[in-house]
């Protein structure tokens, strides 16, 4: 199954993530099928790449919930539905 799920970069203390699609086998931060975004925590900053998300999530692929949440503010399951 492929899951859209957070992947950590930084250091210690200073993390963000990247949004991506991956097989849900895989580990936390192995090889992505693909990026879909990035999410920075400290500063809230969220850069969503909207149509691959909207494409990756009418194919199956199901969101973590802290993504869900993420998603949610974009506003993003708006354009899944229409």
């Amino acid at each position: 199954m492929i899951k859209i799920r957070l992947k950590r970069l930084g250091k210690k203390r200073e993390v963000s993530y990247r949004i991506v699609a991956i097989n849900s086998r895989s580990r936390r931060d192995g090889r992505a099928l693909e990026e879909l975004g990035f999410y920075n925590p400290r500063t809230d900053e969220t850069r969503l790449n909207v149509p691959a998300i909207v494409t990756r999530l009418k194919d199956g692929a199901q969101p973590t919930e802290t993504v869900r949440r993420i998603l949610d503010k974009a506003k993003v399951f708006e354009q899944v539905n229409a």
